[in-house]
């Protein structure tokens, strides 16, 4: 799955337009407008398709965050990450959602797919762990899938 297609399934999932995602970026320190937005939410055989880097979905993802949990206390902007993984998104996504371990599986519950709680466990470990897990696609799909039933 592309950041595209992320991008996408999340504006879907969580019901905002295009103007709310430029907004949502805006509280990351980078002006976007709801025309480079619409560009990245074009299918690859669109024209003016655009691909958005993982640095711009994680600012998408940090603007969330703030939005919905307001601004950290020492009221520093966290620095794009450069490569995003499906474990970072799945991570942002729990943190501005504010969902404890029984709400993501709620969350896939919705989806009709079964994460256990070792499993789930595993995929908020940080890289290097013994037990640290990658999310795959279809589980970060299923999650978002999820969000939007």
């Amino acid at each position: 799955m592309t950041n595209n297609d992320t991008l996408r399934r999340l504006r879907y999932a969580l019901d905002i337009n295009d103007d709310a995602v430029a907004e949502l970026i805006a509280l990351t320190g980078r002006a976007t407008t709801a025309d480079e937005v619409a560009n990245w939410l074009k299918r690859e055989d669109e024209p003016g398709h655009v691909e958005i880097a993982d640095a711009e979905l994680c600012r998408f993802l940090d603007g969330l965050i703030i939005s919905k949990r307001g601004p950290h206390p020492s009221g520093n902007v966290p620095e794009p990450l450069e490569f995003l993984s499906n474990n970072e998104i799945l991570k942002k996504l729990r943190i501005a959602l504010e969902l404890k371990e029984d709400g993501v599986l709620a969350v896939f519950k919705k989806a009709d797919f079964n994460v256990t709680k070792a499993e789930l466990g595993s995929f908020f470990r940080k890289e290097g762990h013994r037990n640290y897990r990658k999310v795959p696609e279809q589980v970060l799909r299923k999650f978002i899938h999820g969000l939007s039933v």
